[in-house]
């Protein structure tokens, strides 16, 4: 039988592939807004949300033997809200001195009334980190999911959350969208997007504490794999042409469907990425930077796109330059990456020589 503090590799690495995927999301887009090639392009990289949420359910059920709910959420605090309070700070500080062209939708309130409804929604300051407070309550109601998997209930509830994730899209909460309203109906859309996104988002880490506690099933996600590339392609062309057509999209559906397929190809190909011990230090270095890059990422897109001038999605104005676009996509992708890693290192660096005693994790996530 498995050991249950046994580290796994395939895990790890599919933590690092998440967070790749999750910043070409945000640096890689292209085209204009309901253009068939920007619904085709956000279909293929967007949503990578949904394979960071499914190792979080994975990696909670795994470790969930030792669970003491007032020591989960001292290291919670500890590993996830302290680095995300001290990566904030650039983001507060964007907000402050440059707040309309950093979109800061509670612009003209008092900054210290500001800082904390900030904080308390993610998205404003940081636009990813609205992950932060979603994922909070998962924290909060972590003994519920362990009580209901203990008697049975957890995992036959789950074709229902999988339909639910199906029929309820994220939504949005935009700056545009706040653009005359008051700042309580600004709070509310916010705060309506981490809720809508809970719900939404409630399958995938339950799908994942299910394939944590069932370890032997994900290699039958390889042996299917043809099946569920079907699937997910057939999925992935519906959303586009719902899109398209009537401005419905749901990444979620083909990304777990991409979640259950690299899974099931990282763990039949453990032993031989373990074996190429250069390429798997690689791949456990980004996962082992993921949590901080996760949280920086961000600030340096807004800083390359302001050096460039660049307005967020890259324009594609015709067909026939889009290798050029594609190019210019690809190196701010590796731009904001390398930038985020470096900053990192960095950071982690000056923490360890001032104390070198210091965990860095609850600074910088790493």
């Amino acid at each position: 039988m498995e050991k249950k503090t046994k580290i796994l590799n395939y895990i790890n690495v599919f933590r690092g592939l998440a967070i790749l995927l999750i910043i070409m999301g945000h640096v890689m887009q292209f085209g204009e807004n309901s253009s068939l090639a920007h619904i085709i392009n956000c279909e293929i990289i967007c949503g990578g949300t949904a394979l960071f949420i499914f190792i979080s359910g994975f990696l909670f059920q795994h470790l969930s033997y030792k669970f003491e709910y007032k020591n989960y959420l001292s290291k919670k605090w500890t590993n996830v809200i302290m680095p995300y309070l001290f990566t904030a700070i650039p983001g507060l500080l964007f907000c402050f001195i440059c707040p309309t062209l950093y979109k800061n939708a509670f612009d003209g309130l008092n900054i210290f009334a500001q800082i904390p409804i900030l904080l308390s929604i993610g998205r404003v300051h940081n636009v990813p980190t609205w992950f932060i407070p979603m994922i909070v309550i998962f924290f909060v109601f972590s003994w519920v999911l362990l009580k209901l998997e203990k008697k049975g209930i957890l995992y036959k509830l789950l074709p229902l959350l999988l339909l639910i994730t199906v029929i309820l899209p994220r939504g949005s909460a935009e700056y545009q969208d706040t653009i005359g309203l008051s700042y309580l109906a600004k709070y509310w859309i916010f705060a309506k997007y981490i809720l809508l996104g809970f719900v939404h988002f409630a399958s995938l880490y339950v799908l994942g504490m299910y394939c944590s506690a069932n370890k032997h099933i994900i290699d039958k996600f390889y042996d299917k794999r043809l099946i569920l590339w079907i699937l997910m392609l057939g999925v992935s062309t519906l959303d586009i042409y719902l899109q398209y057509k009537y401005q419905y999209s749901n990444y979620t559906v083909s990304k777990t469907f991409l979640t259950l397929l690299v899974l099931g190809y990282l763990k039949h190909y453990d032993d031989f990425i373990l074996s190429h011990k250069k390429t798997n230090a690689v791949l456990d270095f980004i996962a082992k930077y993921s949590f901080g890059i996760f949280f920086v990422h961000w600030y340096w897109l807004f800083i390359y796109d302001q050096i460039f001038h660049i307005q967020g999605v890259i324009p594609l104005e015709d067909v026939a330059n889009i290798f050029f676009v594609l190019g210019l996509v690809f190196v701010r992708f590796i731009a904001v990456a390398l930038l985020s890693i470096f900053s990192l290192f960095i950071v982690k660096a000056v923490l360890l020589k001032l104390n070198k005693e210091i965990n860095t994790r609850k600074f910088i996530g790493i």
